[in-house]
């Protein structure tokens, strides 16, 4: 991601500079929330694993992982530090409670989707800044571009953590609906090797030439269907 945008927007410093910024406050608003809604809802059902590890807070500085965020912004995946949960000490005990607190990470992201949406489809803020013409912005525009980002990353980082894919929040929501065996059966995959599995739908499509993606495969239609809901009036 971080070479793409350098080699379109090399030309166009201002232009840089606004893209690096809004995507930069986009990913740390999603991020840090995101993982502070697990550690809410953990704590809320009894659980205050997160809470004595200082993760109950919105400072960014206690969720973003050094090595993730370099990842995300020179590739397009990263990640923040994994919230630490104790599903047995919930009040509705695991499965369920592990469930729930997984899910709330990506509903968050689409609960700030919505409120950064607010003035865009509200009419309140009417267009959003061009970065060709970045120079030229009004303040409105400016302040339309960065809830714009907002939106995007916040529904994107929704929607991929929604996938019921090892790893990620998706995967331990599906899981929780299958008997106690074949769950644990498939927790134990996740445990083992959900880190290489998912790397391995991240390079499959690099490897293939795009033959083979599976997660755009699984992530595009879902995008296709929801970003309409946030972005258009």
């Amino acid at each position: 991601m971080l070479f793409r945008v350098w080699g379109d927007l090399r030309d166009n410093p201002p232009a840089m500079v606004a893209y690096f910024l809004a995507f930069a406050v986009a990913m740390v608003v999603g991020l840090a929330f995101h993982e502070f809604c697990h550690a809410w809802s953990a704590y809320q059902m009894g659980d205050t694993t997160a809470q004595r590890q200082g993760r109950l807070t919105l400072n960014p500085l206690k969720h973003l992982d050094p090595m993730g965020t370099v990842l995300l912004l020179v590739v397009g995946f990263g990640m923040a530090k994994p919230t630490p949960v104790s599903p047995w000490r919930m009040r509705v005990g695991p499965p369920w409670g592990l469930a729930i607190t997984k899910a709330a990470g990506p509903l968050s992201n689409f609960l700030i989707a919505a409120i950064a949406a607010l003035p865009l489809k509200a009419g309140l803020i009417d267009s959003v800044a061009s970065l060709d013409d970045i120079a030229n912005a009004s303040g409105p525009e400016i302040v339309g571009l960065f809830l714009f980002f907002i939106v995007v990353f916040n529904v994107l980082l929704g929607v991929f953590n929604l996938l019921p894919i090892p790893m990620l929040d998706g995967f331990s929501v599906l899981i929780s609906f299958f008997p106690g065996q074949i769950r644990r059966q498939l927790e134990q995959l996740e445990r083992n090797a959900g880190y290489s599995v998912l790397l391995l739908l991240f390079l499959l499509p690099l490897a293939t030439g795009g033959r083979f993606n599976i997660i755009g495969g699984l992530l595009n239609p879902i995008l296709d269907a929801v970003f309409p809901i946030f972005i258009e009036s």
